[in-house]
């Protein structure tokens, strides 16, 4: 894909977004927000931060209010470094702050990578507070457990994450190489600075703490089950999340489903295919059911 240079556009945006704070439990989570209306919280993955979501704000702002947060350990949030931080409830209670700090009762809530895991786990623990589930790339927690154990190439696919979870491998983390997936440059600038901003073992903590580790198995206990209505988007070329992970996704959601996977989009679909997405989730938020 050829580079395209966002800056001017990028720069207004930026111009009309304001900056805030959420206090979970003395833990500060840092959110942008643009635009009035019902609330939609955007929540980025690994390695990323809030402005990942700015092409699919600047339009959804227009008629929502769009917030997009940093994850604790991320860039403006703050860098707790014990694991204990990182447990599924407490990431999930970041989201509730934020909204709590919007003065709302619940929101649309979006994820991407290890912000889709923390969106499944606000969903399943906090259901009052999500209205609708948007997840890109990245299956039920459930079903992760379940293609590792029983999936060898979903196995070799998360061979990285078994690099991530070793102690140490902070040292190791290249984000000149863990950032090719980047082809605006005005983009990469913001994003290259927001990652030396970031803590590198709260971010790999992600990894030890909620990350399935050998031998692999299967969940036995049966999860909450999703009742609000759930939009799913899959790049399908996405090296390290494969789409057997959405097999029989319909098992864990009792809510309206949609499953939409893009061929020709990789990991990164808000990057990839911008226009669709943020299409794909005009059209689904607007949805009567």
């Amino acid at each position: 894909m050829s580079p395209v240079n966002n800056e001017a556009r990028l720069a207004a945006f930026e111009a009309r977004v304001s900056h805030h704070f959420a206090d979970n439990n003395g833990t500060k989570i840092h959110f942008a927000s643009a635009g009035e209306g019902p609330l939609v919280v955007f929540i980025h993955g690994f390695p990323d931060h809030w402005l990942t979501w700015w092409q699919q704000m600047d339009v959804l702002s227009k008629t929502h209010r769009t917030v997009a947060m940093d994850l604790r350990g991320f860039n403006l949030s703050d860098h707790p470094e014990d694991p204990s931080a990182y447990k599924p409830e407490t990431l999930a209670s970041d989201v509730c702050a934020v909204i709590d700090a919007c003065g709302e009762r619940d929101a649309v809530v979006i994820g991407h990578d290890w912000g889709g895991f923390v969106a499944w786990q606000t969903a399943m623990l906090f259901p009052e507070r999500v209205q609708r589930l948007g997840i890109v790339n990245l299956p039920h927690p459930w079903a992760i457990a379940r293609e590792l154990a029983n999936n060898p190439d979903q196995q070799k696919a998360s061979g990285y994450a078994r690099v991530f979870q070793q102690p140490g491998s902070e040292s190791k983390l290249d984000f000149d190489r863990l950032s090719t997936w980047i082809h605006d440059p005005a983009f990469r600038t913001r994003h290259m600075a927001a990652m030396e901003r970031s803590n590198r073992t709260g971010m790999l903590n992600y990894y030890r703490v909620c990350f399935p580790v050998e031998p692999y198995t299967e969940r036995t206990e049966t999860p909450p089950q999703i009742k609000m209505p759930v939009l799913v988007v899959h790049g399908t070329e996405d090296p390290y999340v494969l789409t057997a992970g959405h097999n029989n996704l319909w098992e864990y959601v009792e809510g309206s489903l949609t499953i939409r996977a893009w061929s020709r989009v990789s990991h990164f679909v808000q990057h990839d295919a911008p226009d669709r997405l943020t299409a794909a989730l005009r059209s689904w938020i607007g949805e009567t059911i």
